[in-house]
């Protein structure tokens, strides 16, 4: 089955994962999943990644879900911003001025996928992917 956005499925399918209590998820595999994958962990979003693969099947990616002591997830809301029908984008300046103080913001940028702190940092804007908290 194609998607016609494998980003939104991709946070809808740890959205879901986290309302079942899930520990674990798999989804599609890409670059970009890999990335967000990596950025979420990083950022302490996400147990742990891994990818997938089975001979003669299409690789995957197996997300493990992280949850406080109280079996709540640690992400609260999961969002997509930019769409294949609007994009949206934030230079340097907007991006400071977007700071939200319990959430995170993930930015396609010239110099790779990265959180809004580290595109900050280096000085750099992009497409705004989705937004965490």
């Amino acid at each position: 089955m194609a998607h016609t956005d494998p980003i939104a499925d991709f946070l809808t399918r740890i959205r879901n994962a986290q309302r079942a209590k899930h520990s674990t998820v798999v989804t599609g595999y890409s670059n970009m999943n890999l990335e967000l994958s990596r950025i979420l962990k990083e950022e302490g979003f996400l147990a742990d990644f891994e990818t997938l693969q089975e001979e003669g099947a299409f690789p995957q990616i197996k997300v493990s879900l992280k949850y406080n002591d109280q079996m709540e997830p640690l992400i609260q809301e999961i969002k997509r911003i930019s769409t294949p029908g609007c994009r949206r984008y934030a230079n340097r300046e907007k991006l400071e001025s977007m700071d939200h103080p319990f959430s995170m913001l993930i930015v396609s940028t010239s110099k790779g996928i990265m959180s809004d702190a580290q595109a900050k940092a280096q000085n750099v804007g992009g497409e705004l992917i989705c937004q965490v908290s």
